[in-house]
């Protein structure tokens, strides 16, 4: 048997129905993350700080929820614990690096370290059960469509809350914090107490989002978030690559909040047809630092070649061309 023949029968044995078929709960799971995305998005393109909290608060909130369900609590209790929870663990993070002076990066390692811990004595096992058949969720496999109204209804209430929020005078003094922490500072704005705070909103967010996944799947798992800050950047950045392909120069802040949901979706689509294609799931990680990779360089090059000399140089002969045609003529 040839390539062709081997090629052939490749794609002969993929089935575009079972493609489609679970594509709703490929778009379902893509909502979810697209919240846990807003969360980075706060820390990421807000504060420009790189927090990897998010893989240890997402496992929080799920573990958090789990257990108030197991307690009896109702499931909006539960929630709502769980993203305190949330909360204080980018409160945590701001702290260490505000008041104790550690690294961003490092700030949060030893909060994403310590949380491990902090999710296993809190589940005190490696993952719990949470069967929509026992409890009353919010969300569940059981009604996949549904479960994607409630994750874009989730995400929409979301983004006009942020919208609001940062656009008020905290909200604008942590993009302020971002963009310029020395020009804010002498602006009068405690730079330390905006970083605390964003850092919060983040992982609470992210807190919601893990408890969402945590119905939806039906159990919670201590290793649940690993990797969350990477599906988190990989929607941000495809979310924004996309925004500013589409909407050019209308690209505005709440687009920018819609499109980094929007990312989340694409980006679980991009997986479902990677796992559609066949391709080993034991390399899943490999193809999502590929896909991040590529989105990540999109941007990138894109600026660099409307800024390459030689560019510039060819545009420069053409309109001299032009000139020169123009007088002779």
């Amino acid at each position: 048997m040839n390539f062709f023949d081997v090629l052939g029968s490749y794609f002969s044995s993929l089935d575009p129905m079972a493609f489609l078929q679970a594509l709703p709960g490929t778009v379902a799971q893509g909502a979810i993350w697209g919240i846990m995305a807003l969360g980075v998005f706060i820390t990421y393109k807000l504060l420009n700080f790189a927090d990897l909290t998010v893989d240890g608060s997402f496992a929080t909130g799920g573990a958090v929820t789990a257990m108030m369900l197991m307690a009896g609590c109702p499931i909006w209790v539960a929630m709502i614990v769980a993203v305190i929870a949330g909360l204080l663990s980018g409160f945590i993070t701001g702290i260490l690096h505000t008041l104790l002076g550690i690294p961003d990066i490092l700030a949060g390692i030893l909060s994403q370290i310590a949380l491990y811990s902090i999710n296993l004595n809190i589940m005190g096992q490696a993952n719990r059960v949470i069967s929509f058949n026992k409890y009353t969720l919010v969300i569940s496999l059981r009604d996949v469509n549904m479960a994607i109204l409630v994750g874009l209804a989730f995400a929409a209430v979301i983004i006009m809350a942020f919208y609001w929020y940062f656009g008020t005078e905290q909200g604008s003094a942590i993009r302020a914090t971002g963009c310029n922490p020395n020009m804010s500072k002498a602006q009068g704005i405690n730079i330390n107490v905006t970083k605390i705070i964003a850092l919060s909103l983040s992982n609470g967010l992210v807190a919601l989002s893990g408890s969402l996944m945590a119905q939806y799947q039906g159990f919670s798992d201590i290793n649940m978030g690993r990797g969350a800050i990477v599906i988190g950047l990989a929607a941000v950045i495809i979310g924004q690559v996309l925004g500013e392909a589409i909407l050019r120069k209308h690209f505005n802040f709440i687009a920018k909040l819609i499109f980094v949901v929007i990312g989340g979706i694409i980006y679980y689509v991009v997986i479902g047809i990677v796992l559609w294609l066949k391709m080993p799931t034991d390399d899943m990680k490999l193809f999502t630092a590929v896909i991040v990779a590529i989105f990540l360089a999109v941007p990138y090059l894109q600026k660099k070649s409307k800024n390459s000399f030689r560019k510039v140089a060819k545009q420069n002969a053409k309109n001299s061309t032009a000139t020169e045609d123009g007088k002779n003529a």
